[in-house]
């Protein structure tokens, strides 16, 4: 059994033990042990179904966990739920808005459910409608409001009170990139004045390379964990890309010598921590037998990708080459 110590517990946001949901027959999360840190910018990253959601929502106490414990800022998600919800804000992937409501009433009802003063709710909502260029809209129904303004919105809503610990289950998805921006600057400003933990789950990996850690999902379980930039350069120090007819045989011919590989779409992808010479010796060796041979550096999509086609290869070191005549004929 894991144990915590008590200086350890208080500095956690968000602890997790043997976390587990069943949904009859079917175990979205399995076991999941999780710590984030007071203040930290946490992503919990996934294809569709690993149990991302389920886990935000157990740890926001909408659904009840099957088994396992979790505490948010030191309470226990399912005994001091009240006090959980106190703690949080929470922005979920479908809008929590009334579109009947003005974007004013949306930001007052939410602030008296947090006991907020009414003039402090005026305050917050002024505040938060004028950093996202809202003001003007301030009285009309959410109904009429543009996809972004809604997304906006939601976010003042889920933040009017100043959570501890702030859930984004896909913030930004739908968003055009100006709008996106607009909202990663204001939650930016957000944590560097009050400290908020964030815990994100996004699809835009670029986002979660902003991230302190990440953590990768994959049937429930927790697969890979740790810096962004750790994790990239864990992948290797190039990612190769080849398109060829046949693609089958390539990626058999070249297994021995550069490991796993992974395939996107009609390109064979390779992990490679060899040089630039090694890779150009590679590109000459095979020119009259394929499409195109292209080197990069990785990033984030990349692990991201072997990950979800692998995990246990995900964590082996990139292959490397021997110099002398590895890449030779």
């Amino acid at each position: 059994m894991m144990r915590d110590s008590p200086a350890l517990a208080t500095a956690l946001a968000i602890r997790a033990r043997e976390l587990t949901k069943r949904y009859g027959d079917m175990l979205a999360v399995d076991h999941l042990n999780l710590d984030v840190h007071a203040g930290e910018f946490f992503g919990l990253l996934g294809p569709n179904g690993s149990g991302k959601t389920s886990t935000i929502h157990m740890l926001s106490t909408l659904i009840r966990p099957t088994g396992g414990t979790a505490h948010i800022a030191g309470h226990d998600v399912s005994n001091d739920g009240v006090k959980v919800r106190a703690a949080i804000g929470v922005v979920f992937q479908e809008s929590a808005l009334d579109r009947n409501l003005s974007a004013a009433e949306n930001l007052r009802f939410a602030g008296l459910l947090y006991d907020l003063p009414r003039a402090e709710i005026k305050r917050r909502s002024d505040e938060l409608l004028a950093l996202f260029g809202l003001t003007d809209r301030r009285d009309k129904p959410v109904a009429s409001f543009s996809g972004g303004m809604r997304r906006a919105l939601d976010i003042a809503r889920g933040v009017i009170h100043r959570p501890q610990v702030l859930f984004l289950d896909e913030p930004t998805i739908g968003l055009d990139l100006p709008n996106r921006k607009k909202i990663w600057r204001f939650i930016e400003n957000l944590r560097a004045e009050t400290g908020m933990t964030v815990f994100l789950t996004t699809h835009y990996l670029e986002e979660a390379s902003e991230c302190d850690r990440v953590a990768f999902i994959k049937s429930g379980r927790i697969v890979q964990s740790g810096p962004p930039h750790e994790l990239v350069r864990r992948l290797g120090a190039f990612v190769i890309e080849i398109e060829a007819d046949d693609t089958d045989r390539i990626a058999a011919e070249l297994a021995p010598r550069l490991g796993h590989a992974m395939m996107d779409g009609e390109r064979i992808c390779f992990r490679f921590n060899g040089d630039a010479a090694q890779l150009a010796a590679l590109q000459t060796e095979f020119a009259d037998r394929i499409g195109a041979l292209r080197w990069r550096k990785p990033n984030l999509n990349d692990v991201f990708l072997w990950v979800n086609e692998t995990s246990a290869d995900c964590e082996s070191p990139a292959h490397t080459p021997s110099r002398d005549a590895t890449l030779q004929r």
